[in-house]
């Protein structure tokens, strides 16, 4: 593997560098010229790039320039004249990594192309990363490439365009909006709204105006016309998440809904038809609950047309390095930080 692309017209001083360089045990490709390097050099190079600034034809400045577009992660350490420190300045402005004022120790070539190595050997590995990330998830946001997680994204596609309600089953943190929002992307009412709905986390004497909607004055506080999720949903996908959470008398109007697909909103008589697909998520078993009479035979059936088990991450521990090195380069990208390894 390629660690360093040395880059100067000077025969004398490209050769003593080259020298201190492969001394350090590092392996140098040395150039005469920019042009030369660039045939050499593209996206996947994985070294550091050290020129000369005052060349002939093609200078380090010009070079640089290139080498950004070819990737602009790529380091580059630039040598100068002392005339020509301001220069350099620019550059590190524009992306360069470091650079070196003639004359300069061994040492300080030696300490920033090592540096320089280790940045682009993170930068590489978290490339890698993203992209075995994106070949195992293909159009989906369901990173893993385990047996588990494969045979999930195959029946994602299958239930895709069935248009039949599903039943989606996992611990929290699974990723049960996940697998949701996949299914609605995939399906043909990708162009319509996804609405979800946390059961758990609203409280019973709203959950049923945010669900079916209310006219005004239906209610102290009514003052003006609520459109409710199931409503907003029209066309598109509902996702009811912690439905184990529903209230038994809350199950009876969703059961009619999944029967009719038609709700009457709060305050009125009106009878409105909605087409809606229907994704519900549970934490615990809701079979269990069923069998305590705590959760209705009939909703669970009719929710039961298809189900999904999301596997925890415990059980397909091959998946903790690819997620862990997905989430770790999102938050560098996020807070602008350079790629760390733990």
């Amino acid at each position: 593997m390629m660690d360093v692309a040395f880059i100067d017209d000077d025969d004398i001083l490209r050769a003593a560098n080259v020298q201190a360089l492969m001394l350090a045990g590092l392996s140098v490709a040395p150039f005469a010229s920019g042009a030369a390097a660039l045939e050499a050099i593209d996206a996947g190079f994985p070294g550091v790039v050290v020129s000369d600034v005052r060349m002939p034809g093609m200078d380090g400045l010009e070079l640089f320039r290139r080498l950004r577009k070819i990737d602009p992660d790529l380091p580059v350490i630039l040598i100068t004249g002392h005339g020509d420190i301001a220069m350099a300045v620019d550059a590190m402005r524009e992306g360069a990594y470091d650079f070196l004022a003639k004359p300069y120790p061994g040492e300080r070539l030696l300490g920033a192309v090592r540096h320089a190595r280790e940045k682009r050997r993170l930068v590489l590995e978290n490339r890698e990363l993203r992209q075995r990330a994106e070949a195992a998830s293909e159009d989906l946001p369901l990173l893993g490439e385990t047996a588990e997680m494969a045979r999930l994204r195959q029946t994602l596609r299958q239930l895709a365009d069935a248009d039949v309600d599903v039943l989606v089953e996992g611990e929290t943190g699974s990723g049960k909006e996940v697998v949701a929002n996949a299914l609605h992307r995939l399906s043909r009412r990708a162009a319509r709204p996804f609405v979800a709905v946390n059961c758990g986390a609203l409280p019973e004497s709203v959950i049923e105006s945010e669900l079916f909607g209310h006219e005004a004055g239906a209610f102290t506080g009514a003052m003006k016309k609520r459109v409710g999720r199931i409503e907003h949903a029209h066309g598109g996908t509902l996702f009811l998440d912690e439905i184990e959470a529903m209230s038994p008398a809350l199950q009876v109007k969703l059961l009619r809904v999944l029967e009719a697909r038609e709700i009457t909103p709060l305050g009125t008589n009106e009878v409105r038809r909605v087409d809606i697909r229907v994704v519900a998520a549970a934490k615990i078993n809701l079979q269990a609950l069923v069998r305590q009479g705590s959760f209705r035979e009939d909703l669970y059936y009719r929710l039961h047309v298809a189900t999904l088990h999301l596997p925890p991450l415990r059980e397909r521990r091959a998946d903790v390095a690819l997620l862990f090195g997905h989430f770790l380069a999102l938050a560098c990208t996020r807070f602008q930080r350079e790629p760390v390894q733990i």
